[in-house]
């Protein structure tokens, strides 16, 4: 337990604090993507999807980080060999993950503590409902991590990491409905929205935060789709990645 634990420790240090500590301006594009996206959607509804903004800010930041996991493990990988030395080390691939995946949040934890102080005090909801929002929002984040580490293992090159990564994102958080409410987009184009895993997860949170109402059988099927959308993704994670071959 206690070198589970070190190991966790360890890949926080070396993936999280050492480059906010050391190069403090790398925060930024964490802290302005969610925050730029949130800043343009409250402007053009004059405010009115304050709420769907914020929500759809903290599902981009849960998301961009569990999927830049596979930015920085494809970099340890290919640049400086640290899976091989772990693969042949004691450290179960699963720790090894965790550890880089509570680095990604704590990198991540600007943005994600400023969206969470709009959130407090812009949307007011039971208890009950706030941790519901809170689970959609580690299930965005355990899928992104597994895919994350799918990708990484398969991956040669950093630039290539880089590119997955940042297409992955935009077509996720950025085009799908995540910032605002899906009867904004043209009901014949709506299917298109429906095939992106975070669509699922903003109208689970856009309901629960009492920003938007759906049904209940659509509530009881956004949920559905969501677990398996996390499962697959946690099986292409677990049994396609390429760990030890590599």
């Amino acid at each position: 337990m206690i070198r589970s634990g070190n190991q966790v420790m360890a890949s926080i240090l070396v993936n999280a604090i050492y480059e906010m500590r050391n190069y403090p301006v790398v925060l930024l594009n964490t802290v302005l993507s969610p925050l730029s996206f949130l800043v343009l959607i409250f402007l053009i509804s004059d405010g009115a999807l304050l709420g769907e903004a914020i929500l759809g800010g903290l599902i981009m930041s849960m998301f961009q980080s569990g999927i830049s996991l596979q930015t920085d493990l494809s970099h340890l990988k290919n640049d400086f060999k640290l899976q091989e030395i772990v693969v042949s080390s004691p450290t179960r691939p699963s720790i090894y993950v965790a550890g880089m995946a509570l680095s990604e949040i704590i990198y991540s934890s600007p943005a994600i503590i400023i969206l969470a102080i709009l959130f407090a005090i812009s949307i007011h909801v039971p208890f009950i409902q706030v941790a519901g929002i809170v689970l959609v929002l580690l299930m965005v984040f355990l899928s992104s991590v597994a895919l994350s580490f799918a990708l990484a293992t398969i991956s040669t090159d950093i630039v290539q990491s880089y590119s997955f990564s940042r297409l992955i994102t935009i077509l996720l958080t950025s085009l799908a409905p995540v910032y605002y409410p899906i009867t904004l987009i043209p009901e014949p184009l709506q299917f298109l929205a429906y095939l992106s895993p975070t669509t699922y997860a903003a109208q689970l949170a856009q309901h629960l935060g009492g920003l938007t109402q759906v049904s209940p059988d659509m509530f009881i099927f956004d949920w559905a789709v969501l677990m398996v959308f996390t499962t697959v993704f946690l099986w292409a994670g677990i049994r396609k990645a390429r760990w030890r071959d590599v």
